[in-house]
């Protein structure tokens, strides 16, 4: 239940949300979560969590405050865990620690946790607030909600066009429509992601490597997220660049669609071969969406032409449009940003609500949320 609260009790919460944005490119699959400890208006101890199999968030920021922490309040952005899973329950530790109070933002939905964290740090005699800060909690970590409340993770599109809605001269010649700030800004969403997803169409035209180049902390290997690859008739070629950088790659393929040659040649390079139902010879892309959650994948972010991304939207399946526009034109004969069924009136086309709008160079990125789930 939510409280009253101080303007301190406001600036310890927005402290561990800015915390938590460490472990951004790094907690998968577990949830950001940042922690503060203080006593009488003043932080002793801090912490967030950063990757799974090592200490939460609470955990590290007991161990800062030390003493310190007995009658202390404590502000995490995610409701204390209560389970046994790679790592001790934190309302163990809160409790063994003897805090007084605890704030925390948003309800962890995790069904190994929801409530029954709260519930246990109060069965201890420790006082428990809800609903600091919730909203800014629930964004950071809309990818892991998602997957907790409906076993899927949320799909992200990242598409970029010219002011007349194109994506590459009728050629097919796309290099480069947006400039090298909004492409290093790419970078950026694809480090966040669990995994980057294509169709065989771009990656037989582009032979992309779907990596993240960003430097990584000095002393510390970047997390390169998983490359999925839609390839139903296993196309795609084992000398292709996916395989040339560090990371996992995950080909799915139509049921029977490969041949054993062709499978054993690209598990020998590295890749994880599945098979998934297939309609009107297409791989079913409510089922790749499933398995995705079935992998414990929180954010995918698609990087895929037209066709696979009119697919997506058509079928309902993108929860956010990351739309990177570049101020030229490239004239009506030149490629269309995506491709949909025929509309048979204004009423029925796929509408969507602004979320954020940021220039990034000479580019303009647009983050969008289907009108559909806007609610």
């Amino acid at each position: 239940m939510a409280g009253t609260f101080s303007d301190f009790d406001r600036f310890a919460m927005q402290r561990a949300l800015t915390l938590a944005a460490r472990g951004l490119e790094s907690t998968d699959p577990n949830p950001r979560v940042g922690c503060v400890v203080a006593q009488r208006g003043r932080i002793v101890g801090e912490g967030w969590h950063e990757r799974a199999g090592e200490a939460h968030a609470e955990v590290v920021a007991l161990r800062a405050a030390g003493s310190q922490a007995a009658g202390a309040t404590v502000y995490v952005t995610l409701e204390p865990c209560s389970h046994h899973g790679r790592t001790p329950p934190c309302v163990e530790a809160l409790t063994a620690a003897r805090v007084a109070r605890v704030v925390y933002a948003a309800a962890d939905p995790n069904p190994l946790v929801n409530g029954q964290g709260a519930a246990g740090l109060r069965a201890a005699g420790i006082a428990v607030e809800a609903g600091l800060l919730a909203p800014e909690s629930a964004e950071l970590n809309a990818g892991f909600i998602r997957r907790m409340t409906h076993g899927r993770p949320l799909v992200r599109l990242k598409l970029a066009m010219s002011l007349d809605g194109r994506t590459a001269l009728a050629s097919g010649a796309s290099q480069w429509i947006t400039g090298e700030a909004a492409r290093r800004d790419v970078q950026h969403w694809r480090a966040r992601s669990s995994a980057i997803l294509t169709g065989i169409g771009t990656l037989l035209a582009d032979d992309p490597r779907l990596d993240v180049r960003l430097p990584a902390e000095p002393g510390k290997e970047r997390r390169q997220p998983l490359r999925v690859v839609l390839d139903t008739q296993l196309r795609t070629p084992p000398q292709a660049r996916l395989f040339s950088v560090g990371g996992e790659v995950l080909l799915l393929t139509g049921v029977g669609a490969p041949d054993d040659r062709r499978a054993e040649a690209l598990s020998a390079r590295g890749a994880r071969v599945e098979s998934l139902p297939v309609q009107a010879g297409r791989l079913d892309l409510s089922a790749v969406i499933d398995r995705l959650g079935e992998l414990e994948l929180n954010e995918v972010l698609v990087e895929a032409g037209p066709t696979l991304a009119g697919q997506l939207l058509h079928a309902g399946l993108v929860d956010e449009l990351l739309l990177y526009v570049a101020p030229i034109l490239l004239g009506a004969d030149a490629r269309a940003l995506v491709e949909l069924p025929p509309l048979d009136s204004i009423a029925v086309a796929p509408a969507f609500m602004l979320l954020e709008n940021i220039q990034v160079g000479a580019d303009l990125r647009l983050r969008l949320k289907p009108h559909a789930l806007a609610g």
